[in-house]
């Protein structure tokens, strides 16, 4: 992941599934093959928490150290890189945090925590939609995404590789109408369930 690509800052990241995408597609642009995201609502420990984890080049401990001012870029026709430091103050105005762990040819890691109750958390957003442009956005990438809802006495965990169904369409691409059905119904209807835990 380079989280300094010097893309366009999208007008609205008040959700977090658009923090997600953004970082998604920042792993993508550096090269990454592996793209693995997952989203954990855990009401019994009043956390939510989320991370995107790469196999892309990585960065080095200064660059890792510099990725959440907001003025630092990779670039120097311009300053950019406003996601990342907002959703690391988003979560720290929400009892949370962020964290990177990344090294030169290891890829990276990014989470991020928030306080599930705190009323200035900014929404989830739609999970479903998020993991759905994703994989039809870049077809090419393999793509792991991974929802978990935990609450007293309940825990269910909804998780989708893209390989296996690749393999099984045999060279059909995921942007095809039926196919794109499935893969949304795989989606809503995956969330939707372990959602159901909480209350």
């Amino acid at each position: 992941m380079h989280l300094l690509q010097g893309r366009t800052q999208r007008p609205s990241m008040k959700e977090i599934a658009l923090h997600l995408l953004d970082l998604a597609e920042n792993s993508v642009s550096a090269g990454s093959q592996t793209v693995q995201i997952c989203v954990c609502e855990d009401q019994q420990a009043n956390l939510l928490t989320a991370s995107v984890v790469d196999d892309g080049p990585g960065m080095s401990p200064e660059m890792v150290q510099a990725v959440t001012d907001p003025f630092v870029t990779s670039r120097t026709t311009r300053k950019v890189g406003l996601g990342l430091p907002l959703l690391k103050g988003a979560a720290e105005a929400c009892q949370g945090g962020l964290t990177i762990a990344s090294a030169p040819g290891a890829g990276t890691r990014v989470e991020v925590f928030f306080q599930h109750s705190h009323v200035d958390r900014m929404p989830l957003g739609n999970l479903s939609s998020t993991f759905l442009g994703l994989a039809v956005a870049h077809p090419d990438v393999h793509w792991i995404f991974k929802y978990t809802a935990r609450n007293t006495g309940a825990e269910e965990t909804f998780e989708y590789d893209d390989q296996p169904i690749k393999e099984t369409l045999e060279g059909l691409p995921i942007t095809h109408p039926q196919v794109l059905a499935c893969v949304r119904g795989i989606f809503e209807d995956g969330i939707g369930a372990a959602k159901a835990v909480l209350p």
